[in-house]
């Protein structure tokens, strides 16, 4: 499997941004996560952020699903990752 940081850059980087703060013109765009917010990261689950990235998300921003391109490995690593960018 690749390592999550070559999944990040490969399917979510460009509208979430390298440092995860979705300030890209795409992120801007469809309006992406800010992954580094605290607030957010303290309030949603896991399973959400696996299930957000393996169905996509339409409610305030417009995320693709990426079930097609990612297994539940890839997107377990890709949670944990996710929970990295949190600002300290």
């Amino acid at each position: 499997a690749p390592a999550p940081a070559q999944t990040y850059r490969r399917y979510c980087i460009s509208c979430h941004g390298s440092d995860g703060k979705g300030k890209t013109s795409k992120g801007r765009f469809s309006h992406a996560r800010d992954l580094t917010d605290a607030q957010w990261q303290d309030d949603v689950s896991d399973e959400r952020i696996f299930n957000s990235i393996m169905n996509g998300r339409n409610v305030r921003g417009n995320m693709p699903a990426f079930s097609d391109k990612l297994n539940d490995r890839d997107v377990d690593s890709l949670v944990a990752f996710v929970r990295g960018l949190k600002a300290k």
